[in-house]
């Protein structure tokens, strides 16, 4: 996926402006917010369980390398063969020589985010191999000229179901259908001799299990089970971060996920891969394969910001964060949306790359609350602010405003005379209305909405009246 972080500003100015995208962003808000209210709800100590998850994850990167190399050991023992890859091209390199080798033409892929971030895609394609994704999702965004996901749980919330039902008969070549179960059986129809056909599967996963080394998937359409066990090798692709010690600490952060993803208490399916096929089985891989993924995250764990390596990639931050709800996964210019792209995409890409990504949230804490893990995203978003300013990332005018800022702040009573002037020449600005049209030295504010006058007199002066 084509890196564009550093435009979010135009971006989100052209997702403001589209209201087919404002209609399917509303759903967010009716159908994600209210369904993991009501699912926490139904649990009762959420609480507790948000602070046994954010123990396990705290405990697994603790002594990432220890795990990490219990479940390399485990996962040998049971027939699996684990591949490192330090780094994105590594890991696609690594997939592209197992296809090459086996005579893989096709390749069936079930919902993974790291083959989004390491772009597997084009470089399955660039080896002559047709990648097939098998998610209803990310299928129509493949058939819709290999459009990027809007959201990691719900990668086509921006669409309507005249969209799809345009894209398929365009691309399908059959008669238009509206009625959602259509489509879906449509696609069905589509994907299953593409399931039966494929040599390869590739699946992410959600954890990967220390004791046993196992791999573990959550999916609610049911391709994730036929991508890992039809195909005669299975390749798993996960972050270096998902370890977790044992299932018993799986079985723990899944009671979290789906309730923070969807509202649900657990999805459809539950997938638990623990080496290849044995003899005698029904089915399963004759190979299995587990590629873990660094590309950063070693140097993330090393510095101030590790707690987003907590992350589970459940959605709940951008599902509550009033910018996401606002303009879209697709204004944040690469794989990882929402508060937690906030965080993640710097860090991943460097910071030069996607400067203004940490401001692109008002640091409310929604995300913060509602986080199954308890990462303080709005504290990792300001290291990342302090970071730019330290490095003169931002434009010259932006820095010296702050600086200006900073210096009357070290002078109260500069500072006060300060506000009151502006208070007062505000307040004339407002006119008889009371609302600012168009502000002064920063517009931003009052480019969609006029912006209210003050009183024309400072908290100071106000509170000092009120006393007297």
């Amino acid at each position: 996926m084509q890196l564009r972080a550093n435009e979010i500003r135009a971006r989100a100015a052209a997702s403001l402006r589209d209201e087919k995208l404002q209609r399917g962003l509303g759903m967010i808000r009716l159908k994600a917010v209210v369904n993991r209210a009501r699912a926490v709800a139904e649990f009762g100590e959420f609480e507790a369980l948000r602070e046994a998850g954010r123990a396990i994850r705290d405990r697994a990167l603790a002594d990432l390398d220890l795990w990490l190399e219990r479940f390399e050991r485990e996962a040998t023992a049971r027939g699996a063969v684990v591949h490192w890859a330090e780094t994105a091209a590594e890991a696609c390199r690594i997939v592209v020589d197992l296809a090459r080798r086996n005579g893989i033409a096709a390749v069936a892929k079930s919902k993974s985010m790291v083959s989004e971030e390491i772009g597997l895609n084009d470089a399955l394609a660039e080896a002559g191999i047709e990648p097939v994704e098998t998610d209803l999702g990310e299928y129509i965004l493949q058939i819709n000229d290999a459009e990027p996901p809007s959201h990691i749980v719900m990668p086509v919330i921006h669409k309507t179901a005249d969209d799809i039902a345009d894209l398929f008969q365009a691309k399908h070549g059959t008669p238009r259908k509206t009625d959602p179960a259509a489509l879906t059986l449509e696609a069905r129809q589509i994907l299953r001799p593409r399931f039966l056909s494929a040599g390869m599967g590739v699946s992410g996963a959600n954890f990967i299990v220390a004791e046993t080394g196992s791999t573990l998937i959550v999916t609610n359409e049911g391709n994730g089970r036929l991508c890992t066990t039809l195909p005669r090798i299975h390749v798993a692709l996960t972050g270096i971060e998902k370890v977790v010690p044992t299932l018993e600490d799986a079985t723990t952060l899944l009671r979290l996920l789906p309730r923070s993803a969807t509202g649900q208490a657990i999805t459809n399916y539950v997938s638990v891969h623990t080496g290849p096929k044995e003899e005698g089985e029904s089915d399963g891989p004759r190979e299995f394969h587990i590629v873990l993924v660094d590309n950063g995250r070693s140097r993330l764990l090393a510095g101030e910001l590790r707690e987003i390596l907590r992350c589970i990639r459940c959605g709940a931050c951008m599902n509550h964060c009033p910018v996401y709800q606002a303009v879209g996964g697709h204004a944040y210019g690469w794989v990882y949306p929402g508060p937690m792209g906030n965080v993640l995409t710097p860090s991943y890409v460097g910071l030069e790359n996607a400067v203004y990504l940490p401001d692109a949230a008002t640091l409310c804490n929604q995300c913060g609350v509602v986080c199954p893990v308890k990462i303080p995203l709005p504290d990792l978003m300001r290291k990342l602010r302090e970071e730019a300013v330290a490095r003169r990332l931002k434009p010259f005018s932006e820095r010296a405003a702050l600086a200006l800022w900073a210096w009357l702040a070290r002078r109260p009573a500069l500072y006060g005379l300060g506000a009151r002037l502006a208070a007062r020449a505000l307040r004339r600005l407002g006119g008889e209305r009371r609302l600012i049209r168009r502000l002064p030295l920063a517009p931003g504010w009052s480019g969609g909405r006029d912006f209210p006058a003050p009183e024309g007199r400072t908290f100071r002066e106000l509170y000092k009246s009120s006393q007297r």
